[in-house]
């Protein structure tokens, strides 16, 4: 009961966020908080690498798990242009729409399609570092690197680390729209990061667009739709030689915005535009009396 009506009031935040025109803002609730206490403990000694015995094997523990959720939640997962990347024989940035915490499972699904030469690394907020549990153990450990507000651990420990990933011919899965949008279908802009780093290391944007299908009739216990995912993989999008780097992140930037806006389009058959509608957020507008009447219940 408590999470159904927490996922009204994130969708009342998207909501706000689409007036004030605050596409990157957070709009979850609850999330953990970090101090500079925390950065010291949890973050500067964060081992990227996993060059510690012990961090290597919880690595194989958790990407195992991983798998199976992988497995678990991709059962009808459908990967459209998975011949894109055939040729893409370096390491490579990933970027995706992000909707859910099992958007990076479809994203898993496809490098596990590779094969297990092409190892998938995800970069997080640090305060998922802070989480419990199960969802706890694999932000800290399935080979994921946060990102930190910090200046001198991004310079000494997240970009050096970076580079050595992709030296190793890795795939690094970064959401160039920061924050998780609940089940929101439409594409937000992108923050630069993700193209600094491919521009960078000289290695290709592999773009990814991940369209949310309603299941007719299938309905999780909370009133939404239950979803389907289809995996829109584009051609990868290469750095520029003769361009500087401020001119190349840039260019690759719109350009992969652009290939998203594309195929969000044509998957629902409509201009993207940034006016709100309930079937902006997936499994929403079927299940919308069942949550609502789960509110009224609540009060």
């Amino acid at each position: 009961m408590e999470k159904d009506i927490e996922r009204l009031k994130v969708i009342d935040n998207i909501k706000s966020n689409i007036k004030e025109n605050k596409l990157n803002s957070k709009v979850e609730i609850n999330d953990e908080t970090i101090t500079e206490e925390d950065r010291k403990r949890v973050v500067y000694k964060f081992d990227i690498l996993r060059k510690n015995p012990i961090n290597k094997v919880k690595k194989v523990i958790a990407r195992n798990i991983a798998n199976k959720f992988t497995d678990n939640i991709n059962q009808d997962t459908e990967i459209i242009g998975l011949e894109n990347v055939k040729d893409v024989k370096t390491g490579a940035v990933i970027t995706s729409n992000h909707f859910s915490p099992e958007d990076s499972t479809v994203i898993r699904f496809f490098t596990n399609k590779i094969g297990k030469k092409k190892k998938l690394n995800i970069i997080v907020e640090e305060e998922n570092l802070l989480k419990d549990g199960i969802f706890g153990f694999l932000m800290n450990n399935c080979s994921t690197i946060p990102v930190s507000k910090s200046k001198e651990y991004t310079e000494r420990n997240f970009y050096p680390s970076i580079k050595k990933l992709l030296e190793k011919k890795e795939f690094i899965l970064i959401y160039p729209e920061e924050q998780m949008w609940f089940n929101y279908r439409k594409v937000r802009p992108f923050k630069v990061g993700a193209y600094h780093i491919a521009s960078k290391n000289n290695v290709p944007i592999i773009p990814c667009f991940i369209e949310i299908r309603e299941k007719n009739g299938e309905y999780e216990e909370n009133g939404f739709n239950k979803l389907k995912y289809i995996l829109h993989i584009m051609p990868p999008i290469y750095p520029d030689k003769s361009k500087s780097l401020k001119e190349n992140k840039e260019e690759m930037r719109l350009k992969d915005f652009e290939l998203k806006k594309q195929e969000y389009e044509k998957a629902y058959n409509k201009k993207m535009t940034y006016e709100f509608s309930n079937e902006d957020i997936a499994g929403f507008t079927e299940g919308q009396e069942k949550l609502n009447e789960t509110k009224v219940g609540a009060k």
